[in-house]
């Protein structure tokens, strides 16, 4: 009687055995490999939009950037077997086109995650959208404060230091070198500026309704801005301070060295560009003026032996030849596009977009062309993931750089 039992115990215990592996096994595979709606085993949609035409097409040349790095990253075989299909479509610097580009990248195309778009208004058109229905809104390509409010919006991060930081950075440069300074301040009117202004506002504190003498602002469908430099040197403005975007902003320096008006120029550092900005306000115009970076440019002093930097330039020559690899509008979409592949890398086979959030809100990470002494990391309570910049001179030729890096 003894073996007929533990023969038919055995059979039982392969049994259980059995139905606990096959029930086992799909949960496996489950965990291994979780896919949203634009994620597969072959690839990966990730949904972008940049200024291709329209008053800051300047700005096109940062997304051609962004599908350099991921054609590159293509090219040797993608993010853990999976292809980056970049999607990057013009919103003409329009919020209004924003809202229907996002939603066509959402709705029709069913990317993954929408990342590195460019702009504040823009961006703000589409965060309550894309956070209702729960689509990361990743390393946005603008600086505004509300972009790191996990709270009210934790399917949104942005990327760079915050326009607010930059305000009070400049804030506290003038008061320290000009502290008799009067201000003048010329000012896009829109998200992009009223944050920018906000900084430099609270930087100055008590002092701010006393130095700044006159603050004019314009928008972004405006042809000149030559009025206003007119009014501003009337007001006997000896700083100037320039928030505003590379079309407008190359118009003030020329405009301020035609009437003759010589103030410390602070340049928003949106408008940092030397191909977009200084170039066209003529390089003579541009000697003594300050402005901001976190990232190197190939020429800086600073990057003479960053391993990255060879790799940049034989990238952009390869993928985007047109490009002018000192631009730093490219280095942005470089680098940029570079973090965003570390998420990706991070999610391993889990490319849902809760794991999306989850990773970006875990980084620890030096993407390249980072400037020397400065970090990127974030934490489920921090969505700002870079807080320090250099300020730089224009020396006529070079930015040069003053001081360490600082947070603002």
């Amino acid at each position: 009687m003894t073996e007929p039992i533990n023969s038919s115990l055995r059979r039982s215990l392969k049994i259980g055995a059995g139905l606990a592996l096959a029930s086992a096994f799909p949960l496996t595979l489950r965990a291994q490999n979780q896919y949203d709606p634009g994620a597969s085993a072959t690839e990966i949609k990730i949904g972008n939009l940049h200024p291709y035409s329209g008053p800051a097409s300047a700005y096109g040349t940062c997304g051609k950037a962004m599908g350099a790095y991921f054609s590159m990253l293509n090219a040797s075989g993608g993010i853990n077997g999976r292809k980056i299909n970049f999607i990057s479509l013009d919103d003409a610097y329009n919020p209004a086109k924003s809202v229907e580009q996002t939603r066509k990248l959402v709705e029709q195309d069913e990317v993954l995650l929408m990342f590195g778009s460019l702009g504040s208004s823009q961006n703000i058109a589409v965060q309550r959208y894309l956070n209702a229905k729960k689509i990361p809104q990743l390393f946005v390509n603008a600086g505004t404060t509300r972009f790191g409010d996990h709270k009210a919006f934790p399917w949104t991060m942005g990327w760079q230091p915050t326009y607010q930081a930059e305000g009070r950075l400049y804030a506290k440069h003038i008061q320290q070198t000009i502290p008799n300074a009067k201000i003048g301040v010329l000012m896009q009117n829109d998200d992009f500026g009223k944050d920018n202004y906000k900084g430099l506002i609270d930087g100055l504190g008590d002092k701010a309704k006393t130095m700044i003498v006159q603050h004019l602002t314009h928008e972004v469908t405006d042809p000149t801005i030559d009025s206003q430099m007119v009014s501003l040197k009337s007001a006997g403005c000896d700083v100037f301070v320039i928030i505003t975007t590379p079309k407008f902003a190359a118009q003030a320096i020329r405009k301020a060295a035609e009437i003759g008006w010589n103030p410390t120029k602070y340049l928003s550092s949106v408008s940092h560009s030397m191909n977009s900005v200084l170039k066209p306000a003529g390089l003579e115009n541009c000697v003594g003026v300050i402005s901001s970076t976190y990232l190197l440019v190939p020429s800086d002093p600073a990057a003479a032996g960053n391993k990255d930097v060879p790799q940049y330039l034989d990238a952009l020559k390869k993928y985007y030849p047109e490009a002018n690899p000192e631009e730093s509008l490219n280095v942005i979409g470089w680098s940029t596009a570079a973090t965003m592949a570390q998420v990706l890398r991070q999610c391993g086979n889990q490319l849902t977009r809760e794991n999306v959030m989850r990773q970006a809100a875990n980084l620890n990470f030096n993407p390249p062309m980072l400037y020397p002494g400065i970090e990127l990391k974030t934490a489920a309570d921090d969505f700002y993931p870079i807080k320090k910049k250099v300020l730089q001179r224009f020396n006529g030729k070079a930015y040069e750089t003053m001081g360490a890096p600082m947070a603002g």
